[in-house]
């Protein structure tokens, strides 16, 4: 799961991450991904880069892997951060298409193979278009593939007919996991490995119930358990990520501290849908 970055008084609350990440392991979250999109890491200053993988290595201590976002559109800002969490320990990285700079398919391929020879831990490519402006193609993915540490990618492009050609082109060993709460049961249907959640912020033991019965082959219960969470997939999309599930996890009265510029605070009508939403799931604090 791809967890927030709690933020206080203009610095990382380490504390209070360590709060949430005992929290995950605790519901049974398989990895944590750590600065990445829902962790505001676009946000961060280097050194509080570094140092939250850092803590959060130490915290998990192993229980779990950690998978470190070290994506950037400078293609040596990209290498260097992967080689700085290398050196921490960490277990994965997580690496997102270049963005603004629109690359060519041929950019892309380059980019991400220059990463790759900087560093011997495995690599989970990122396309999310809606966020970057660039999608990798399946053609690109066959490409990638053959390089010994990219192990897959978490694909957010909505786009089933590229997931289908990729899984036809790409070798087994090539994961693809959802970049998408609501389409983790279709994805996993075609092939796919599981989500990389937002959602599992607010409700852990859901999305890794619904993970787990979709890499069990039991669709049909993980049908139902995807169409009951589509509200709540929803809304913890109301506004741009992580603006609404940071918002509910405070509600819930857990520590995901302050939004930072330019993410700010949702709207009067997000934030009512949210306890809204969170009350229909049952996830409000008792008492």
């Amino acid at each position: 799961m791809a967890i927030v970055t709690p933020f206080s008084g203009g610095t990382v609350n380490l504390p209070a991450l360590g709060d949430l990440l005992d929290r995950q392991i605790a519901a049974g979250t398989d990895a944590i991904i750590i600065c990445g999109t829902t962790g505001e890491a676009a946000t961060m200053t280097h050194t509080e880069h570094i140092r939250t993988i850092e803590y959060t290595v130490e915290k998990v201590n192993g229980r779990i892997p950690v998978i470190a976002g070290t994506g950037s559109n400078s293609t040596e800002t990209a290498a260097s951060l992967s080689r700085e969490a290398e050196e921490i320990g960490v277990d994965g990285l997580l690496v997102v298409t270049p963005y603004y700079n629109k690359a060519t398919q041929e950019g892309l391929f380059r980019h991400f193979q220059y990463v790759a020879d900087n560093v011997e831990t495995p690599i989970i490519l990122y396309n999310v278009p809606s966020r970057t402006g660039v999608n990798i193609t399946a053609e690109t993915y066959a490409r990638l593939a053959q390089l010994p540490n990219i192990n897959g990618v978490k694909e957010a492009s909505g786009n089933f007919s590229q997931l289908q050609r990729t899984k036809n082109l790409c070798p087994e060993d090539f994961y693809i996991w959802s970049g998408n709460d609501e389409e983790t049961a279709a994805i996993c249907l075609l092939g796919g490995s599981g989500v990389i959640s937002v959602v599992a912020n607010v409700a852990p033991e859901a999305m890794v119930r619904l993970t787990h019965l979709c890499l069990s082959g039991q669709y049909k219960e993980a049908s139902a358990l995807q169409l009951d969470l589509k509200e709540l997939c929803d809304t913890m999309f109301c506004e741009i990520n992580p603006i609404p599930v940071k918002t509910a996890l405070n509600i819930m009265g857990l520590e995901a501290g302050d939004l930072r510029l330019p993410m700010c605070s949702p709207s009067e009508a997000s934030e009512k849908r949210i306890r809204a939403t969170l009350a229909q799931y049952n996830l409000l604090p008792q008492g």
